[in-house]
């Protein structure tokens, strides 16, 4: 077996309007701290397996905020720990932190992959999201890295920005496929009571710009419209947010698709082993505090029992545009969930005689042009 590890760098410059993650704006002296407390845990977590680790993630949180010793100081105990044989090594970036001095030292460090937190090349929209960076920073950011070597990055776009409009998005898949980054995300704007963005939009208000956010079918408008330009600028669509050119697919994240075993590490980090899911403390006081005094920092640990693995098996398989395989799901765990299995099976027939669910010989996956329903979709096949 593989292993993949994920590394939570939660420290940001400033709060994005529409971020819902546990992550804090936090002094940088306190980053070198909860280094030494990473380092520790992957020394500690390394008894617990012999697998080969080919992915690395270091995301966040803003983790190229570190300074580029300390990323290569968790390399290096990565390293010393783990099996680690040819890895891809992704490091989460935001535009205004790369130099070209830093990105020399990423890839020295060995990271060999930047996941850019672009969200869009519009000013006005990036200022309303609380966004540090601007255009130029993203443009310069990229010349950064392939000046140091870097051959493989990955963009974020997000549809559905306030004040986004038509002519904006169409510009900013235009300049991100100018770019071209082997890899490239699409997301839709989420408006939860997780956000200040997202709490405001839902009680009417206008802070934050929360009245000029476009509507649910504009942006999906827009992730249709980008999705036919990746498609005809060679890009594959292989998950629901996520595009490749040929070979570049995340190995790191097909893990979690695929379920396969991943190992968090960090303040509120999450790891899977094929039977087990379990969760860090999120808070980094806490975190700290643990690592330092010797204890385990793990505060929600969770066997999953068979329903549960067979609802995995679909609303995470069914993300990729492959989808899943019918007959296999059904041999391993339809002996265990008969009455379960069938009830699927029924709704699958509705939502495909309805168009929402394709089907060829054993798989199943979502049609294309309801991907921006699946969260409906994945209601009704498991309600």
């Amino acid at each position: 077996m593989s292993l993949g590890i994920y590394i939570q760098v939660p420290f940001c410059q400033t709060k994005c309007t529409y971020c819902n993650f546990h992550t804090g704006v936090v002094s940088s002296d306190r980053y070198r701290p909860y280094v030494e407390c990473l380092r520790r845990e992957i020394g500690d977590s390394a008894r617990y397996t012999s697998d080969v680790v080919d992915s690395v993630y270091v995301g966040g949180g803003t983790p190229s905020l570190l300074d580029p010793g300390e990323l290569a100081k968790i390399m290096d105990s990565l390293r010393g720990a783990f099996r680690v044989e040819s890895p891809e090594a992704t490091l989460e970036a935001d535009p205004e932190t790369i130099t070209f001095e830093k990105a020399e030292q990423w890839a020295a460090a060995g990271f060999n992959r930047i996941s850019l937190g672009a969200q869009s090349f519009n000013n006005r929209e990036l200022q309303a999201a609380g966004r540090m960076h601007r255009r130029a920073d993203i443009f310069n950011a990229v010349e950064f890295l392939r000046t140091a070597g870097i051959r493989n990055i990955s963009m974020d776009l997000i549809a559905g920005l306030a004040h986004q409009a038509e002519k904006s998005w169409n510009e900013s898949v235009g300049e991100l496929i100018r770019l071209r980054p082997e890899h490239a995300s699409i997301y839709m704007l989420e408006i939860d009571e997780g956000s200040r963005l997202g709490k405001e939009a839902l009680a009417g208000g206008s802070r934050y710009s929360a009245d000029a956010i476009p509507d649910d079918d504009t942006t999906a408008d827009f992730y249709e419209a980008a999705r036919e330009r990746l498609a005809d600028a060679g890009y594959k669509h292989y998950e629901i947010s996520n595009w490749g050119l040929p070979g570049h697919e995340s190995k790191h994240n097909l893990k979690y698709w695929h379920r396969d075993a991943y190992v968090g590490l960090g303040a509120g980090a999450h790891s899977f082993d094929g039977i087990s899911r379990w969760a860090n403390a999120h808070e980094v006081p806490r975190y700290v505090s643990c690592m330092q005094q010797g204890s385990s920092p793990r505060e929600q640990i969770e066997v999953l029992i068979p329903p549960q693995i067979l609802d995995e098996e679909f609303f995470l398989g069914l993300r990729l545009l492959d989808g899943v395989d019918l007959e296999r799901i059904e041999q391993q765990l339809g002996p265990e969930l008969p009455k379960r299995m069938a009830a699927i099976r029924e709704r699958v027939d509705h939502l495909q005689s309805l168009g929402f669910i394709e089907r060829e010989g054993p798989r199943i996956r979502l049609a294309p042009d309801r991907l921006t329903v699946s969260n409906e979709v994945f209601v009704q096949l498991l309600a």
